[in-house]
């Protein structure tokens, strides 16, 4: 058993929302915790996206290290 103290707003909020949906507070309560822990469960951003993840490839290898100079060459390049 848990005991939760809510701010009055929220706890009025809860009230009118169990209330509309034909639920009790601890039903609400309950099951936004599962909605909850639920979402948290989902896939990470990297599972979401690893497909793309190097895919299209500079053929750099240095890129994280010499950043700033290959910027300032790019940069460079285009002003001439």
């Amino acid at each position: 058993m848990i005991t939760l103290r809510l701010d009055p707003n929220l706890e009025k909020e809860v009230s009118i929302t169990a209330k509309n949906l034909g639920l009790t507070k601890s039903d609400l309560i309950r099951k936004s915790i599962l909605e909850y822990l639920g979402r948290l469960e989902g896939p990470t951003a990297w599972e979401l996206g690893k497909d793309c993840f190097g895919r299209y490839s500079s053929g750099l290898k240095n890129l994280s290290v010499d950043r700033k100079a290959i910027l300032k060459e790019k940069i460079r390049a285009k002003r001439k």
